[in-house]
């Protein structure tokens, strides 16, 4: 089973970065830009093949991959022709934008597979219990999956929303509940518990989840979907971190690694469903403003394409090492981040 977890982490991350390189590499040949090196993994050749001046090869490491083009480099960059830096900004732009986009392709693609495969899960609009929460009341009166709620001191219920309207009011009080289990009925009192964060009365019951299924039209489109949802909730929490000086809570590769190894270890649904997120999430950050990944490139060209002056070699060098501490500052964040969820702040006095 370990060794079925590392497979999972090292597998799946290379496809993602893969998939990302690949999207560069499409477009920069769509560009006529000379790609010196397309690669799958890192570290020593284990194969190799040259064809019309590009070198194709698998790394010993099958952790991601890479696109090397001519003129990349700012420090190598000589001005010439079918090089990247010597393109005009609109095609540097789309070159920096594949990678991004490419993440996102595939996650609509996964999302989409997902859904036609394992169907459209939906949130029941009966009151029937789909699961109960330890030490809530439902849990502590034995009730179980399936069971549906029929009545609440009194008042009749029918839909999920009609039966938390009702236990609203009533946190802390002694209620009678009717309950149909498979084909009897059968009466019931309760203690209605008090939610912790909004005070509602609470069962510690989750609702009840139908799955239908789904075309290739309807699960591509939901694929879609998931996809802009993922990326809009992803934006809309920094945006509140940043207005309230908050420290976010992401998630750093120690942190990454450790979800995709529960993932694999759950199913495959789950593994599809956490790389799907996962390349939503390296496309998203990589269309951030932050100087050497894609998004602050493009940004870079896009003044390129304002002031009509190439950026020197000498600027994009800079801004380039601008993003290396950048990176490297959010890199260290992040996994310190990851090391205090998993206790090891504790030894540094942080528990």
């Amino acid at each position: 089973m370990i060794i079925l977890q590392i497979l999972g982490i090292v597998l799946g991350l290379g496809f993602l970065i893969f998939i990302h390189e690949l999207g560069h590499f499409i477009a920069a040949k769509m560009c006529k830009i000379r790609v010196l090196t397309f690669a799958l993994g890192f570290g020593p050749d284990i194969f190799k093949y040259e064809y019309k001046g590009t070198k194709y090869a698998l790394k010993a490491v099958p952790l991601g991959g890479f696109c090397a083009m001519a003129g990349e480099n700012p420090d190598e960059a000589t001005g010439g022709e079918g090089e990247y830096l010597s393109l005009p900004w609109y095609k540097k732009i789309w070159i920096a934008f594949s990678g991004p986009l490419s993440n996102y392709i595939l996650a609509v693609f996964l999302f989409a597979f997902l859904f036609n495969v394992w169907g459209v899960s939906m949130v029941s609009n009966t009151s029937a219990i789909g699961g109960t929460v330890e030490n809530y009341p439902a849990a502590q009166a034995g009730l179980q999956p399936g069971d549906i709620i029929n009545s609440i001191d009194g008042i009749s219920v029918n839909t999920w929303l009609q039966m938390t309207d009702v236990l609203r009011d009533r946190a802390e009080k002694e209620a009678p509940f009717v309950i149909t289990r498979g084909t009897y009925t059968f009466d019931i009192t309760m203690t209605i518990a008090k939610h912790p964060v909004t005070g509602a009365g609470a069962l510690g019951v989750v609702p009840f989840v139908e799955k239908s299924e789904a075309g290739f039209f309807k699960s591509t489109a939901l694929g879609c979907e998931a996809a802009i949802s993922q990326t809009i909730m992803t934006v809309l929490y920094l945006a509140d971190k940043i207005i309230t000086w908050e420290k976010p809570d992401i998630a750093g590769p120690v942190g990454i690694m450790q979800v995709m190894a529960k993932a694999t270890k759950s199913g495959m649904e789950d593994y599809i469903r956490l790389l799907a997120i996962i390349s939503v999430a390296l496309g998203l950050f990589n269309l951030f403003p932050i100087p050497l990944v894609d998004g602050g490139m493009i940004i870079l060209f896009i003044v390129e394409g304002i002031t009509r002056k190439k950026i020197s070699t000498k600027v994009i060098s800079v801004y380039n090492t601008i993003g290396i501490v950048l990176i490297a500052a959010i890199f260290i964040f992040a996994t310190y981040s990851d090391l205090l969820r998993l206790g090891i702040g504790k030894l540094f006095g942080n528990g």
